[in-house]
């Protein structure tokens, strides 16, 4: 499934092509980043969300693209 980069800065987003799945990468007040993988329900595959902390931006970014290669 192809994505599609829908929002930058400080907060970087990815949206699946057919609208039904996003991953985001942010950044945490702490100075930590989050990577999210969220699903919904009315996608094929079904619902699924997946939250990671990251020591940083890097490590987030590479597990925001493993999540949306995996598809």
């Amino acid at each position: 499934m192809e994505w599609e980069r829908t929002r930058e800065g400080d907060v970087d987003e990815w949206t699946r092509r057919d609208g039904l799945a996003t991953v985001r990468v942010r950044e945490r007040p702490d100075g930590g980043f989050v990577a999210r993988y969220d699903r919904l329900e009315q996608a094929p595959e079904g619902r699924a969300y997946r939250r990671e902390r990251c020591p940083d931006r890097a490590a987030a970014e590479r597990l925001a693209a493993e999540w949306r290669g995996a598809e």
